[in-house]
């Protein structure tokens, strides 16, 4: 008698609930497809009606290799500590008197801020100074005795040592400013700044780096005659000003391209520019001169590879532009946020950062420690560069 080959065929009871599943997995994936086809739909037409229209950028100008310092500190949040926990609201820039011992520093409440230093960081005081009505950033210390602000609502503005404030200037050749960013002043007075971008406001600068173009200037203010003029138009996020020590230029920074530059005030040079360091490990924000021979650049983020991917393509960056339009959200891409030291020549010395660290906008030593201010954090940064020292790069 042949055998049976029952053990090789499905039981009734299998085959059934083989029947039942398949029809069961019908249903589902018809739902999903129609669901995720319309959506996939509307977010075609949504991405090809928005008016959004981000276009190449100079790839050819950050092509290079990352320019990297002699000397490095990656865990800059081990030797830091905290002022004004709480009673600083996103410090984004920091400017000392060293007369009075005083940081200023200016919040997104508005308030220009006073913080006494003391060994104790617990000791440290938070004084509410002077309210702007706006959004101050840049801070610089004119020469007699006021302290020139560039807020990102109002304009350039200065303040009297009792608080009284004053409009200088909030538009050159017509066009308004949208997001004046940093300020700095020359030993003859006249004042230097960046006006970011006279399209995009501070709570959309976002889209404007993604968009890349240049929509940043690079200005002065002569207090004498009352005269703005623009001295470098086409810049790709103007940020961070500081005078050289010998005054025979003003650096600012260009975010977007990774760079600084240095625009010349006299000699033969007059008027030209040229670059001071750029291939930045970081879209450089602010930049402070310490008076020992060494600016200080601060980085909100290091380079990352979804933000070389971002710059490279500007579909990614369309799409991250309708995020943030229509979500206020987008992906998280900041870290290794932090300080390069560089000397006059524009050669890097020392680089403090930390792969936990973001939204570091500006550095500032004073003695043995570096202060940083953040456009995010409710406080600002003290590291002790002498007990957590940069060691030298393998």
């Amino acid at each position: 008698m042949p055998e049976s080959n029952n053990h090789n065929s499905p039981s009734p009871s299998t085959q059934a609930s083989r029947r039942s599943s398949s029809s069961s997995s019908w249903p589902l994936n018809f739902l999903l497809f129609s669901i995720l086809v319309p959506v996939a739909a509307a977010l075609l037409i949504l991405y090809q009606l928005d008016s959004f229209d981000p276009v190449p950028l100079p790839l050819h100008e950050l092509s290079h290799r990352v320019t990297a310092a002699p000397a490095s500190n990656a865990h800059m949040l081990k030797g830091s500590e905290f002022i004004g926990v709480g009673a600083l609201m996103a410090p984004e820039d920091i400017a000392y008197d060293s007369k009075s011992g005083l940081i200023y520093t200016g919040c997104a409440d508005g308030w220009v801020k006073r913080v006494t230093l003391n060994e104790s960081v617990a000791d440290s005081v938070v004084e509410n100074w002077v309210n702007t009505g706006g959004r101050p950033l840049g801070l610089a210390h004119g020469h007699d005795g006021q302290l020139l602000v560039a807020d990102t609502e109002k304009g350039l503005l200065s303040i009297t040592e009792d608080g009284e404030v004053e409009l200088l200037t909030d538009e050159a050749e017509g066009v308004k400013f949208k997001l004046t960013d940093a300020v700095d002043v020359a030993k003859d007075g006249m004042i230097y700044f960046t006006d970011a971008s006279y399209m995009y406001s501070l709570k959309d600068f976002f889209l404007d780096l993604l968009e890349g173009k240049p929509h940043g200037r690079f200005l002065s203010y002569d207090p004498t005659m009352k005269e703005t003029k623009v001295l470098v138009p086409d810049l790709y996020f103007a940020n961070g000003v500081a005078v050289s020590p010998d005054q025979n230029f003003v650096i600012f920074c260009e975010s977007v391209m990774r760079r600084c530059k240095k625009y010349y005030l006299q000699g033969e040079k007059k008027g030209n520019v040229e670059n001071f360091i750029d291939n930045l490990p970081g879209p450089p924000d602010n930049i402070r001169y310490d008076g020992e021979g060494h600016y200080w650049i601060a980085f909100p983020t290091g380079i990352t590879d979804s933000w070389n991917l971002t710059i490279r393509y500007p579909f990614i960056r369309k799409w991250l532009g309708i995020m943030e339009k229509y979500t206020a959200r987008r992906p998280h891409m900041e870290k290794n946020s932090g300080v390069m030291a560089v000397n006059l020549e524009g050669e890097p010395i020392a680089h403090y950062f930390d792969p936990g660290l973001s939204a570091i906008s500006s550095g500032i030593k004073i003695g043995n420690y570096l202060y940083c201010g953040s456009i995010f954090n409710p406080y600002i940064i003290r590291f002790d560069l002498e007990r957590h020292p940069a060691h030298a790069t393998t």
